[in-house]
C-alpha cells in the first residue's frame, strides 16, 4: 500500500458562523500525513446546488449534522479506505458513485465536500507543500482580486434590504493587501455614514453592515458617499459590486421589491438595474434576474456595458453542464464557484475549467454560513482565479480568509522577488475617462 492512501478518514460536528452545527472531515494517510476541512453551509442557495443533509427535528432547529457525520464515520470512511488520496478525481468519483444521487441528497453535500476538501490536504501535506503551491500555485504571478462586503440585505440581513450583497471591488489597488486596506477605508467610511444617518444596525451574515434603509437605491446612495468619504474616486479608484440575488424575490413571473413596494416584469427590472449602472460606479453585477429566467438573463447581459460584469452564481450552481449551456444562450460572462454547491472539489474545478474555457471570469466564493476553514483562498490562487468573494472586513471566519491570502502573497513575493500583481477582470476594462456620476446628498446632509 502507497503512503498516501487513505488510512482513516473521521468526522464531528464544529460550528459555523451561524451558530449552528456543521461538518468537519479529518483524513489520515498511511505515511501519517493529515487534512482537514470544514463545509460552509449558504442561506440563498440555488434549487440546482448539491443537497445539504440535515437531521430535522427539534434539536438545534433541525440543523444538527449527527446523520451527515455518521455518513462520513460509517460507509465513506469504508468506501474510500485504500484509496491513493493523490487521485482526487478518483476519490470523487467513488464519492459521486456511492452517494448514486447527482446532488449529493443521499451522502449529504455537506459530508461529501468536507473529505473531498480534507484528502485534497491530506495530499499536500503528505508532499510538503502548501494547498496553493500543490495546486499550481506556487507558479502563478498574480493573486485574485478581493470583492468586500460592505451591506449585507436578503436572506443574509434578515431582508432589510432586497438586494443581498453590496460590495466594492478596488481598480486602482496596487496589490491584494492593498486592495484589502483600501475595502477597509470603505467599510469605516460607510459605518460613520450609517450612523449620522441612524441607518446602521448591527453586523450581518457575512460581516456587512446590517442596514435600515428607505429603499434599496438608499443602499447604493450610502454605498457611493462611503467611497467619496474614504477618499476615493469612483470608478478609477473603488467601484461598486452587488449581488442581486433575484431568485429569492421572484414569484409568479415578477420580482418583488417589498422595500421599495414595487412588483415588476422581468422587462422592468432589467431598466430599474440598468438604470442604477448608469447613475452609480457599478461595475460587476451577480444574479440579476432569477434562476431559470434564462430569457430575462440573456436580455441582461446583451444590455449592460461590455465592462460590466454579469456573474451567475444560482443559475450556474458550480455545474460543468451548467456553465456551458450559459455560455451558449450568452447568459452570464462570469462564473462564482462554491465546492460545496456541487459536492466535491473534482467537479468544482470541472466548472472553474469550463468558465475559463468560456472567456469568463472566475470568482471563488466563500457561503454565508462559514469557519475558519481557509480551502477557498488557496482553490483561488493555485488555480488562477480573477476574483476572489469572502465576506466582509469584520468576523474571525472572514477574516481568516483575507488574512490567508496576505500570508500566500507573502510567499509568493519571496518565491518572484517581488509582490505578486493582481488578475486583471473584466471590470478592469472600463475606460477612465467614462463620465463621472454626480455627488448624491443623503438625507439630512447639506448640499
Amino acid at each position: 500500500m502507497s503512503g498516501t492512501n487513505i488510512k482513516h478518514i473521521r468526522s464531528r460536528a464544529v460550528w459555523d458562523s451561524r451558530g449552528r452545527p456543521t461538518v468537519e472531515a479529518s483524513v489520515e494517510l498511511v505515511n501519517g500525513a493529515i487534512g482537514r476541512a470544514i463545509a460552509p453551509a449558504g442561506a440563498s442557495r440555488g434549487r440546482h446546488e448539491a443537497i445539504e443533509l440535515r437531521d430535522g427535528a427539534e434539536r438545534l432547529g433541525g440543523f444538527g449534522v449527527e446523520r451527515a457525520i455518521g455518513n462520513i464515520n460509517g460507509e465513506i470512511a469504508e468506501h474510500l479506505a485504500g484509496h491513493d488520496a493523490t487521485d482526487l478525481r478518483a476519490v470523487d468519483a467513488a464519492l459521486t458513485t456511492l452517494d448514486g444521487t447527482g446532488q449529493m441528497a443521499r451522502l449529504g453535500g455537506n459530508a461529501t465536500i468536507a473529505v473531498s476538501m480534507a484528502v485534497l490536504w491530506a495530499s499536500a501535506s503528505a508532499e510538503g507543500s502548501a494547498l496553493y503551491g500543490y495546486l499550481g500555485g506556487d507558479k502563478q504571478d498574480h493573486m485574485p482580486h478581493p470583492e468586500v462586503q460592505i451591506f449585507g440585505g436578503g436572506a443574509h440581513a434578515g431582508r432589510r434590504v432586497d438586494i443581498q450583497d453590496f460590495m466594492v471591488v478596488c481598480p486602482a489597488a496596487e496589490n491584494f493587501e492593498h486592495a484589502l486596506t483600501m475595502a477597509a477605508e470603505v467599510y469605516h467610511a460607510a459605518g460613520a455614514v450609517m450612523e449620522e444617518t441612524s441607518s446602521r444596525h448591527g453586523v450581518a451574515d457575512e460581516g456587512g453592515f446590517w442596514p435600515a434603509f428607505d429603499s434599496n437605491e438608499a443602499a447604493l446612495e450610502t454605498l457611493l458617499r462611503a467611497i467619496e468619504r474614504a477618499g476615493f474616486r469612483p470608478y478609477e479608484e473603488v467601484a461598486i459590486a452587488l449581488d442581486i440575488a433575484a431568485s429569492e424575490f421572484y414569484r409568479d413571473g415578477h420580482y418583488h421589491l417589498t422595500l421599495d413596494d414595487q412588483i415588476l416584469s422581468a422587462a422592468e427590472f432589467i431598466q430599474k438595474i440598468l438604470a442604477w449602472i448608469d447613475q452609480y460606479p457599478i461595475v460587476s453585477v451577480e444574479d440579476p434576474l432569477a434562476e431559470d429566467d434564462l430569457h430575462g438573463l440573456a436580455e441582461f447581459c446583451a444590455a449592460v456595458p461590455a465592462y460590466v460584469q454579469v456573474v451567475g452564481d444560482d443559475c450556474l450552481v458550480t455545474n460543468a453542464a451548467r456553465v456551458r449551456a450559459s455560455a451558449a444562450a450568452k447568459t452570464c460572462n462570469a462564473a462564482l464557484i462554491k465546492p460545496n454547491q456541487v459536492g466535491t472539489v473534482t467537479a468544482t474545478r470541472e466548472a472553474f475549467d469550463a468558465a475559463q474555457t468560456a472567456g469568463w471570469d472566475t470568482i471563488i466564493s466563500a457561503r454565508s454560513g462559514e469557519s475558519e476553514d481557509v480551502t477557498i483562498m488557496h482553490l483561488a490562487v493555485g488555480w488562477g482565479a480573477t476574483q476572489i468573494k469572502v465576506g466582509s472586513m469584520a468576523r474571525s471566519e472572514r477574516t481568516a480568509k483575507w488574512n490567508e491570502g496576505l500570508r500566500i502573497q507573502d510567499a509568493l513575493a519571496r518565491v518572484h522577488a517581488r509582490t505578486p500583481r493582481l488578475s486583471t477582470p473584466r471590470w478592469m476594462t472600463r475606460s477612465s475617462t467614462h463620465a463621472s456620476h454626480q455627488t448624491v446628498n443623503l438625507p439630512g446632509e447639506a448640499d
